[in-house]
């Protein structure tokens, strides 16, 4: 999990003032995987990004400023094309028929439904499907909250970017003033046509050649000297013995109390103090990931015997969190991370030995040398019918009872078309398991966003107050906490 600490560095821009974020016109193996397990409808790839802000936004400031946005970033103005006669991978290609219009929308919530009415329009637009035909994104402004204030909804696919890839496209959209910039760059519209038949062929082969020189890399790379055969096929076995662990749902068993699926999705939101959290991890030995993990832990603990099931001590949960594998060489935005998967102590009541334990268990899985093996196998499966991808994808997350994200974000204020942006809710997409939950810091706040099914949490209410009892319990290490 990448710290929660700030944002990345702003994007470098072109010379023509875009910024120099997801450029690529290749999808990787695992974008391209991402993007065809989508035929089945419950392992869509949505995100929602809720936004809430201090004021509403004057229309045309807003709708002005995110035409701006489209073309600083000509991902925007991009769709997915599918691939020559619908082999190989797909790619980026910029939309003909880009409308604006489209992909911005302006609503306002009926009086005194407040923050609730916000999560359950949330809900709905994060359920409703993104159009595959025109570029993966909406931006819905809402006015209508409480004491003048309103919400921005920003819905995206995760093939476009992880969540660190996103904290580094908000770093360089978000403004840090109120004021209108007058001096920011206005590159024009991206421009270009469709490929030839004979463009996609030689696109085609080109990146067949570089699935075939990817997975060469990851095989070899894991014998450490071809010259001593004996440690080459040493080393290879302890590739694949560590893939095998990596590629496959964790060997512990689901809790009963979560057992049941459904495609629909419901929001869950919790506002930690960041100094607080980190010095709790901190005071336990841990970090402020392993504070927030053991927070989670503690509810679902706490959820399951609510629903009569008690668990031991030596109980463990399925867990997967998503470590970002970001190197110097990659560029801005695009998907980098690959999973750890944890059996995660969930019985363990002491706050302090669970952080301890959720340490040890994250610093094996982040040591395990084929942890970037994903990038060897996806872009042989994504190659694959949509059915058949998408039952590989959901078998391997189904048996998760949780998918736990950290995503840095800014410690000082933002804004957006004059408004200040107040709270910051990443909803991640929900692939199959029973809770998806995310975390963003924002100013001194962690803004935790959990994205339920509703099957399999059928006391919605109870797991809310699971939630930040979980957390208490662990904000309560922290020195001097009351």
């Amino acid at each position: 999990m990448s710290p929660a600490v700030g944002a990345d560095p702003t994007p470098p821009r072109s010379d023509d003032g875009r910024l120099l974020w997801s450029r690529s016109e290749e999808m990787t193996g695992f974008e391209a995987l991402m993007w065809r397990a989508e035929a089945d409808p419950r392992m869509r790839s949505t995100v929602l990004i809720v936004e809430t802000l201090d004021l509403e936004p004057e229309w045309d400031r807003f709708l002005a400023a995110t035409d701006w946005a489209s073309r600083l970033v000509p991902r925007f103005r991009e769709r997915i094309v599918t691939p020559f006669l619908g082999a190989g991978t797909p790619h980026w290609d910029l939309d003909p028929d880009f409308d604006l219009h489209y992909h911005v929308r302006h609503l306002r919530l009926p009086d005194d439904v407040g923050l609730p009415g916000l999560f359950t329009l949330a809900e709905q637009v994060a359920m409703t499907p993104l159009d595959p035909s025109r570029p993966l994104w909406e931006a819905t402004l809402v006015g209508g909250l409480p004491d003048g204030g309103a919400a921005l909804l920003v819905k995206l696919s995760h093939v476009l970017s992880d969540g660190m890839g996103l904290a580094q496209l908000l770093a360089g959209l978000h403004s840090r003033t109120r004021e209108p910039m007058t001096d920011k760059p206005q590159p024009p519209p991206p421009t270009g046509g469709p490929a030839s038949t004979s463009q996609e062929l030689v696109r085609q082969v080109r990146s067949d050649l570089g699935l075939v020189a990817g997975a060469l890399r990851g095989v070899l790379g894991a014998a450490t000297s071809l010259v001593r055969p004996d440690r080459a096929v040493r080393d290879a076995l302890a590739y694949v013995v560590s893939a095998s662990r990596v590629l496959s749902p964790p060997p512990a068993p689901p809790l009963p109390a979560l057992a049941h699926r459904s495609p629909s999705w419901r929001f869950r939101t919790l506002d930690v103090p960041f100094d607080e959290l980190r010095a709790a991890g901190k005071a336990a030995g841990g970090s402020i990931n392993d504070a927030y993990l053991a927070g989670l832990l503690g509810a679902f603990r706490r959820y399951s015997a609510r629903r009569g099931d008690p668990l031991p001590p030596e109980r463990l949960m399925p867990v997967t969190l998503p470590v970002s594998v970001r190197r110097e060489e990659h560029e801005a935005g695009g998907n980098h991370f690959a999973p750890a998967r944890l059996s995660a102590p969930v019985g363990i009541v002491d706050p302090a030995a669970r952080i301890v334990d959720v340490r040890r268990r994250m610093k094996a899985a982040l040591a395990e040398p084929a942890l970037e093996s994903v990038d060897v196998v996806t872009p042989w499966l994504a190659r694959l019918p949509g059915a058949l991808v998408a039952g590989f994808g959901g078998g391997a997350t189904r048996s998760n009872d949780l998918q736990a994200s950290n995503i840095p974000g800014f410690r000082e204020d933002v804004f957006l078309a004059g408004a200040r942006i107040v709270r910051s809710y990443p909803f991640a997409p929900l692939p199959g398991c029973a809770a998806m939950i995310a975390m963003i810091s924002h100013g001194g706040v962690c803004c935790v966003a959990a994205n339920l099914d509703a099957a399999s949490f059928e006391d919605l209410p109870g797991f809310e107050q699971d939630l930040a009892d979980g957390f208490a319990e662990v904000l309560a290490l922290a020195p001097g906490a009351a």
